[in-house]
C-alpha cells in the first residue's frame, strides 16, 4: 500500500471562502475575511487562471459587469455551468467584491509560464537521458502545476496523460480522487459523478485497503451533494472511523456530514445505534471529557442490539450532556491545525431531541442548524430548504405513528408553532401521501389512516398485474404484426 500521491491540490477549503463571498447568509466579517483568504490563496498560489475566471470584469463568474476596472468593456459576460454550484447564487451581488488587477494577473501569469517552461524543460531532459519514470514525474508535476493554479481544463488533461501512462493501479486511482476533488472544487456535479463510478471500478478491480477507505468518503460526500442522503449515510458514518482523507475535509465537516444524512435518512432504530450511540459522534458532541474519553477508547460503543424497547426510557435518561464547542484538531493528527472551532450544540440538541420526541425542542434545533450549517456550507446551501421540510415531515410521522387519533391544537402545541402552520404544513405532506391521515378542523382533529398490509398488497398484485397485462397485449400486437409482414 503507497502513500496517496497528488492529494495536495486544489485546496478545497478555498472554495468554501469564494462561496463565502456570494453567500446572502454570511456575516460582512465573514466575507471580509474569506475575501482575503481568496487574496492571499491567489497570490502566493500564483493563481492566474483561477483570478481571471472569477474576477475578471467581463469574462469572471463573481464581479458584476464592468465592476473592478472601468477600462474593461461591460456586458456579454460568458456563462459558466459550475457558477450556480460553486457560487452561493447565479446572479451574485457582492457585498465585498474582488477587485480585478491587471497588473497582478500579468505577473501571476508570466510566473505560471516560467514554472511551465522549467517543468518542459526537466521533463525533455528526462526523456533524453532518463527513463520513463522520470518523464512521468516531470508530466505530474505539470499536472499539480495546473490544478494548484486553478486551471480545471488542462489539469484534467494533464492527469489524464499521466493515468493513460501509467501501469500501477494505486497511482491511477489517486489521479482519479484528484480529478473528482477538481470537479468538486468547481461544482461540476457531471464530472464527479462519472468519475466516482470510474474510481468505484478501479477500487473494485484489486485497490488497497486505505484507497478504498477514501473512496467511501469521496463518494459519500458526493452523494450528499446531489440529495441522495440515504445513500450517503451509511457511507458517511462508516467513514468516521476510517477517516484518512484530509485533503476532502477536515473530521469536523465529516462529523456534521454524517450527522445531518443519519439525522433525515436513517430508521429510528438505526438512528440509535449509528447516530444517537456512535462512539465517533459522541467523542464529537459530547459535552463532558469523560464521555469524549470513553467514546475514543471505545468504552462506550453503540451495540447491534439497539431497539426501540430501549427508547421508551429514553426521556427519563440524564447520561446525554450539554455540548461545548470543542477543537477538532486534537482527533486526528493529520487534520489542518488550522481548523477553527465549531459550536456542535445545535447538532446535538437535533439528535437528542429527535430521538427523545421533545418536538418543541427539535424544531428550534432544526432552524439553529439551518442558520449555522446549512446555510454557510456550500455543499449543503442549495438542499436547505429541501432538508428543513424532510426533517419536519420526520418529525410529523415520528409523532403521528403512535396515535389513532391527535387533537391538533396539542400537536401544534407539542411542535411549538400556530394551528394555521400546522395544518398548512400538514395539507402539504398529505397531498403529496407523504403522511396517512385526514385533518378535521371542525372537530380539531387528525386522524390516521394506518394502512392494512393484507390491502396494501392486494392493492399492489392488482396495480402489478395490470401493468403486466398491458406490456403483453403490446408484445402481442407486436408479433401479430411482424406475423403479417412476413405472410
Amino acid at each position: 500500500m503507497g502513500d496517496p500521491q497528488f492529494a495536495k491540490f486544489p485546496d478545497l477549503q478555498l472554495a468554501q471562502h469564494i462561496f463565502q463571498l456570494t453567500n446572502p447568509s454570511s456575516s460582512k466579517s465573514t466575507k471580509q475575511a474569506s475575501l482575503k483568504s481568496v487574496q492571499d490563496a491567489i497570490q502566493e498560489k500564483k493563481m492566474a487562471p483561477l483570478y481571471r475566471y472569477l474576477a475578471h470584469p467581463v469574462d469572471g463568474v463573481l464581479n458584476a459587469p464592468g465592476e473592478g476596472s472601468a477600462q474593461q468593456p461591460a456586458g456579454h459576460r460568458r456563462p459558466s455551468s459550475s457558477a450556480a454550484t460553486m457560487l452561493a447564487t447565479k446572479n451574485p451581488n457582492l457585498e465585498v467584491p474582488l477587485a480585478w488587477d491587471e497588473k497582478l494577473y500579468e505577473s501571476l501569469k508570466t510566473e505560471n509560464e516560467k514554472e511551465l517552461d522549467a517543468i518542459q524543460k526537466e521533463e525533455d531532459e528526462a526523456a533524453e537521458k532518463a527513463g520513463e519514470t522520470e518523464v512521468q514525474a516531470a508530466r505530474g508535476k505539470r499536472a499539480e502545476l495546473y490544478n494548484r493554479i486553478g486551471d480545471k481544463e488542462k489539469a484534467i488533461a494533464s492527469y489524464e496523460a499521466i493515468f493513460e501512462k501509467t501501469g500501477i493501479l494505486g497511482t491511477k486511482i489517486d489521479l482519479v480522487l484528484a480529478i473528482i476533488r477538481v470537479g468538486l472544487f468547481f461544482g461540476d456535479k457531471i464530472l464527479v459523478k462519472k468519475t466516482v463510478e470510474r474510481a468505484s471500478a478501479l477500487v473494485e478491480s484489486g485497490g488497497d485497503w486505505d484507497r478504498r477507505n477514501r473512496l467511501k468518503a469521496y463518494h459519500g460526500l458526493h452523494l450528499l451533494t446531489v440529495r441522495s442522503h440515504a445513500q450517503a449515510a451509511p457511507l458517511l458514518l462508516d467513514s468516521l472511523s476510517t477517516f484518512t482523507s484530509y485533503e476532502l475535509c477536515n473530521y469536523s465537516s465529516l462529523v456534521i456530514y454524517a450527522i445531518l444524512a443519519g439525522s433525515v435518512s436513517l430508521k429510528r432504530v438505526d438512528f440509535k445505534s449509528k447516530v444517537v450511540d456512535a462512539p465517533e459522534i459522541k467523542a464529537i458532541v459530547g459535552g463532558n471529557q469523560e464521555d469524549k474519553l470513553a467514546a475514543i477508547s471505545g468504552l462506550a460503543s453503540a451495540g447491534p442490539a439497539a431497539g426501540d424497547e430501549e427508547m421508551a426510557d429514553a426521556s427519563a435518561s440524564t447520561s446525554t450532556p450539554t455540548p461545548t464547542a470543542v477543537n477538532l484538531t486534537t482527533l486526528g493528527q493529520q487534520q489542518d491545525t488550522s481548523e477553527t472551532s465549531i459550536d456542535f450544540n445545535p447538532l446535538a440538541k437535533l439528535v437528542k431531541s429527535l430521538y427523545e420526541g421533545d418536538y418543541k425542542n427539535f424544531f428550534g434545533a432544526l432552524a439553529e442548524v439551518e442558520v449555522n450549517f446549512l446555510s454557510q456550507d456550500r455543499y449543503l446551501f442549495e438542499h436547505r430548504s429541501w432538508y428543513v421540510r424532510e426533517m419536519r415531515l420526520r418529525g410529523y410521522q415520528q409523532l403521528l405513528q403512535s396515535y389513532r387519533v391527535v387533537g391538533l391544537q396539542s400537536m401544534a402545541h407539542d411542535f411549538g408553532v400556530s394551528v394555521d402552520f400546522l395544518d398548512k404544513d400538514l395539507a402539504k405532506f398529505i397531498a403529496a401521501d407523504r403522511i396517512p391521515c385526514t385533518i378535521d378542523r371542525v372537530k380539531g382533529i387528525i386522524e390516521t389512516n394506518r394502512p392494512d398490509d393484507k390491502n396494501k398488497q392486494y392493492a399492489d398484485v392488482v396495480k402489478q398485474g395490470d401493468q403486466l397485462i398491458t406490456k403483453l397485449q403490446k408484445y402481442g400486437q407486436a408479433v401479430r404484426l411482424r406475423g403479417s409482414e412476413r405472410g
